[in-house]
Protein backbone atom coordinates (compact mmCIF):
# COMPACT_ATOMS: atom_id res chain seq x y z
CA UNK A 1 0.00 0.00 0.00
CA UNK A 2 2.99 1.93 -0.56
CA UNK A 3 1.58 3.93 -3.66
CA UNK A 4 -1.84 4.94 -1.89
CA UNK A 5 -1.98 8.62 -1.95
CA UNK A 6 -2.92 10.15 1.67
CA UNK A 7 -6.64 11.17 1.49
CA UNK A 8 -7.00 15.12 1.80
CA UNK A 9 -8.89 17.88 1.55
CA UNK A 10 -13.26 18.39 2.44
CA UNK A 11 -15.69 15.78 2.47
CA UNK A 12 -19.74 16.24 2.68
CA UNK A 13 -21.17 13.72 4.79
CA UNK A 14 -22.16 11.23 2.19
CA UNK A 15 -18.38 10.88 1.78
CA UNK A 16 -18.20 13.03 -1.42
CA UNK A 17 -15.29 15.26 -2.24
CA UNK A 18 -16.00 19.36 -2.20
CA UNK A 19 -14.57 20.90 -4.51
CA UNK A 20 -13.52 24.64 -3.61
CA UNK A 21 -13.29 25.88 -7.06
CA UNK A 22 -16.55 24.61 -7.75
CA UNK A 23 -18.92 26.05 -4.29
CA UNK A 24 -20.19 29.16 -5.57
CA UNK A 25 -20.21 32.98 -3.61
CA UNK A 26 -23.34 33.74 -2.72
CA UNK A 27 -23.77 38.15 -2.94
CA UNK A 28 -23.84 38.54 0.62
CA UNK A 29 -20.41 37.08 0.84
CA UNK A 30 -18.63 39.45 -0.90
CA UNK A 31 -20.06 42.52 1.38
CA UNK A 32 -18.90 40.34 4.34
CA UNK A 33 -15.85 41.61 6.42
CA UNK A 34 -14.47 37.58 6.51
CA UNK A 35 -14.29 36.82 2.46
CA UNK A 36 -10.75 36.54 1.61
CA UNK A 37 -9.85 35.97 5.40
CA UNK A 38 -7.50 32.80 5.41
CA UNK A 39 -8.72 32.13 9.04
CA UNK A 40 -12.68 32.02 7.76
CA UNK A 41 -11.56 30.54 4.57
CA UNK A 42 -12.45 26.79 5.53
CA UNK A 43 -15.77 27.70 7.70
CA UNK A 44 -17.33 29.94 4.61
CA UNK A 45 -16.48 27.26 2.35
CA UNK A 46 -18.44 24.62 4.64
CA UNK A 47 -21.18 26.73 4.80
CA UNK A 48 -21.47 27.68 1.32
CA UNK A 49 -21.44 24.37 0.30
CA UNK A 50 -23.55 23.56 2.52
CA UNK A 51 -26.04 25.62 1.29
CA UNK A 52 -25.67 25.15 -1.83
CA UNK A 53 -28.99 24.99 -3.97
CA UNK A 54 -30.98 26.96 -0.81
CA UNK A 55 -33.36 29.30 -2.14
CA UNK A 56 -32.14 31.88 0.74
CA UNK A 57 -28.57 31.77 2.02
CA UNK A 58 -28.29 32.66 5.34
CA UNK A 59 -24.85 33.31 7.57
CA UNK A 60 -24.81 33.87 10.94
CA UNK A 61 -20.98 34.97 10.85
CA UNK A 62 -21.67 37.64 8.71
CA UNK A 63 -19.59 41.59 9.62
CA UNK A 64 -20.33 44.06 7.18
CA UNK A 65 -17.33 46.11 5.37
CA UNK A 66 -17.44 49.40 6.95
CA UNK A 67 -15.22 51.76 4.39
Amino acid sequence: MENEKPVSGFFRDDGTRIDPARVTKPPLCLSCRKDGDPREEILCLLNRDDQDGAENFVCHAYVAKTE
